[in-house]
């Protein structure tokens, strides 16, 4: 959502004048689109880290407004629970030893950050979804105090006309209501941005579908809810029922729910955009003063500000963004799959994988989405969503063969998609230590089948052997997390279970 949003309510006139501007507005990006007006290659990228804040307990700390004041850092920011806030990495260009120095830089900001939250008796938390977090936690009562959160939860509550279902079957299965939106706010991920330009989009942004499941299975971290385990990767259902603005008659005529992974691959930004206003009632109409046609026709450069905030309400996990940059226009591809952590090392390895494999894949003279059917994408999401680092994915047959094949996703990571990733990386121009150490984090999480979610679940299980009930287990698995999180070394190196009595 990003801007600050205030509104008293909305008429029927205020949604006719905002379909109105926003078809304007698509018109706006077909021109610029057309003049190529947009951006040269910058080769930028950008992060963004939704964290959690938790107590010395593990459990939840409803208090980011206190901790907020004590950063005192443009940096970090809200988020929609008044447990969550986001800290925002300025962009870098890709080169040179740019992953080494997002590292520094994240460890620096968030171990200020922790530090300064520390003074209310609270820390920081990167984890998809924090385990302590109980039904009581996520209500109304606990969103944020932001105007452009409550009106956001006001308009898709009132679209709905009914609680939230929540229907998550995994290991167990977790089935719930809520009369809020609330529950989102348990999904804290890593988005990572990459500045295209309008003839490159398309490819880069059919690459990063592709391997959204092959991103969720290596750095799935999300296998619990409300005290439940469910999926490896929770949060993409959480996410997807938390957001769900149709009762059970609209899902049964087929109407796509605002989380949304598409339907097929696409050969330019503009689909997106389009689709994004056929499909989807606007739920914040709120029209800036802005005629960015005139601004075209005046030689200037709108700022599309109506398109933008639509297009921040579908909830895409690749997702197609506009922006305005010292008066010049530019395209970015922002990538939502992954979850937040475990630690600042295994999210910028998270990020070397998924910068090479893109580069590579875009640049394919056969390329992935030509030999592999969109359906298959989404249910390697699903798969991987399900299973994790278990996961089987399908993937088109080696350059002698045809059709596709069911692979393990370890197998598939390490004999054929880190190669590409490293090649990738070497296009970025990125430094070959930094390559090597990055992409060997991946490798390592193969070789060993360990990720976040697998140890989660493999330390909740042993404090359950030994003797924990189920909401003392999850605490002294958070806290255990917690102190790992901090200590640096990735997620494959960690050992499972305690060092002692809990």
């Amino acid at each position: 959502m990003g801007e600050k949003v205030v509104a008293d309510g909305f008429d029927l006139s205020d949604r006719q004048k905002y379909r109105h501007k926003l078809h304007q507005c698509l018109e706006g990006l077909g021109r610029l689109l057309e003049e190529k007006r947009f951006d040269r290659p910058k080769n930028l990228m950008g992060l963004e880290i939704e964290l959690n804040l938790a107590g010395s307990d593990g459990l939840p700390k409803m208090m980011n407004a206190e901790v907020l004041e004590r950063i005192a850092s443009r940096d970090f920011q809200t988020e929609l629970g008044m447990f969550n806030l986001e800290v925002n990495i300025v962009p870098h260009r890709l080169g040179g030893r740019v992953l080494d120095q997002l590292a520094e830089e994240l460890r620096t900001g968030l171990g200020y950050a922790h530090r300064k939250a520390a003074e209310v008796d609270a820390g920081i938390v990167m984890i998809g979804i924090l385990p302590t977090l109980g039904r009581d936690d996520l209500v109304h009562a606990n969103l944020s105090d932001v105007d452009r959160y409550e009106l956001l939860n006001e308009q898709i509550v009132a679209a709905r006309g009914e609680p939230f279902q929540l229907d998550i079957e995994g290991v167990e299965r977790l089935t719930c209501t809520s009369e809020s939106i609330v529950p989102e706010s348990a999904c804290t991920s890593v988005q990572l941005h990459l500045q295209v330009t309008p003839g490159r989009f398309a490819d880069v942004w059919n690459a990063a579908q592709a391997v959204a499941g092959v991103q969720i299975a290596v750095g799935a971290n999300a296998p619990f809810l409300f005290g439940q385990e469910l999926w490896r990767e929770s949060r993409p259902p959480l996410f997807t029922q938390a957001t769900d603005t149709r009762p059970p008659e609209l899902i049964a005529q087929g109407v796509r729910p605002r989380t949304w992974f598409g339907e097929r691959w696409v050969e330019s930004a503009y689909e997106l955009f389009e689709e994004n206003l056929r499909f989807f009632p606007s739920l914040l109409p709120i029209c800036d003063e802005e005629d960015p046609l005139r601004v075209l026709d005046d030689g200037g450069v709108p700022q599309l500000k109506e398109l933008v905030l639509h297009n921040g309400t579908v909830y895409r996990w690749n997702r197609p963004v506009y922006g305005v940059a010292d008066g010049v226009p530019h395209l970015r591809v922002e990538n939502r799959v992954l979850p937040a952590g475990p630690t600042v090392t295994d999210v910028i390895a998270n990020a070397a994988f998924y910068y090479g494999l893109v580069r590579a894949l875009a640049e394919d003279s056969r390329p992935v989405w030509r030999r592999m059917a969109f359906k298959d994408a989404e249910a390697n999401f699903d798969a991987a969503c399900r299973y994790g680092i278990d996961a089987e994915l399908t993937w088109p047959r080696g350059s002698r063969g045809s059709g596709t094949q069911k692979v393990p996703a370890v197998k598939l990571v390490r004999d054929e998609l880190l190669p590409l990733a490293a090649a990738g990386l070497d296009a970025w121009g990125v430094e070959a230590a930094d390559r090597d150490k990055y992409l060997g984090v991946i490798e390592e999480r193969c070789r060993r089948r360990v990720n976040g979610a697998s140890w989660q679940v493999d330390t909740y299980h042993r404090a359950v052997e030994a003797g924990l009930g189920r909401e003392a287990a999850l605490a002294a698995m958070t806290r255990r997390y917690g102190e790992l999180m901090w200590g640096g070394e990735p997620v494959h190196l960690w050992p499972v279970g305690f060092p002692g009595p809990s």
